[in-house]
């Protein structure tokens, strides 16, 4: 009886190593950790049980989502890839919007009012200082100086010659959407105010601000010094595409 016992046992083990069942010698390896009471079961409480599986699966939601925006954001690159290059009737509606919307200036200062009178602050890339009341406020030009170049001249804007150095101020307070070199007005800044409105300053010395940097009034936005080659400060106002002669706005002395 003895010998087929331990035959039934050995066919036994042998069946467990084959379908990959632990056996006594694999238990035996095994380190068995004591486990020290917490401090909150010392105290009466329940102790605290570490949810790893918890905050793998946020890991795993937060990878998922940056995986399914970097497929959308490619399917979108293609997609308007794809509408551009093809030639069919259909698709002339989508070209016109894309491109209207792609040429279209955000508007910057339209966000920014409506931020200060929905929050009662500023936002928080922009200065800390008090709103001004522009409704009481006069406008001057952005140098005092005589207008050496009416607007009749380029339809665009005008020129003014200050005959000293001095800072350059914005019209109103806006956005600076652009700030660096120009083709036609050198050194250039570009503001957009609230209205719709840009006004642009060329022909600068220095610039002192830095694009999407929100100004109030009179805030200098740049240097200009005379020099033997430039002794005029460029200034137009754009508003809906078209050009507003500046001295229509504006008290200014016109040189004879």
């Amino acid at each position: 009886m003895s010998r087929g016992v331990k035959k039934v046992r050995q066919s036994i083990e042998e069946r467990k190593k084959l379908r990959g069942l632990p056996y006594q010698q694999q238990g035996a390896k095994r380190p068995i950790k004591p486990s020290f009471p917490q401090d909150e079961e010392k105290h009466g409480y329940f102790p605290v049980i570490a949810e790893t599986t918890i905050s793998d699966k946020s890991q795993n939601k937060v990878m998922t989502g940056f995986i399914l925006k970097g497929m959308l954001s490619i399917l979108l690159f293609f997609g308007v890839a794809f509408v551009w290059n093809t030639n069919a009737t259909g698709f002339e509606a989508p070209k016109e919007w894309t491109s209207a919307v792609l040429k279209e200036e955000f508007p910057f200062a339209k966000v920014q009012l409506w931020y200060q009178d929905t929050f009662g602050t500023p936002l928080a890339l922009t200065p800390d200082t008090e709103k001004q009341d522009e409704s009481n406020q006069i406008l001057s030009l952005p140098v005092h100086g005589d207008v050496a170049e009416n607007f009749q001249v380029n339809g665009k804007g005008i020129k003014i010659q200050p005959g000293k150095a001095g800072n350059v101020v914005t019209l109103r307070e806006g956005v600076v959407i652009f700030a660096g070199k120009d083709n036609e007005t050198d050194n250039t800044v570009i503001v957009q105010h609230a209205d719709g409105s840009k006004s642009k300053y060329g022909y600068l010395s220095s610039i002192d601000v830095h694009l999407y940097q929100f100004i109030n009034s009179n805030d200098s936005i740049g240097k200009f010094s005379p020099t033997g080659e430039n002794k005029t400060v460029y200034f137009s106002i754009e508003k809906d595409n078209e050009y507003i002669d500046p001295v229509q706005v504006i008290k200014v002395d016109q040189l004879d």
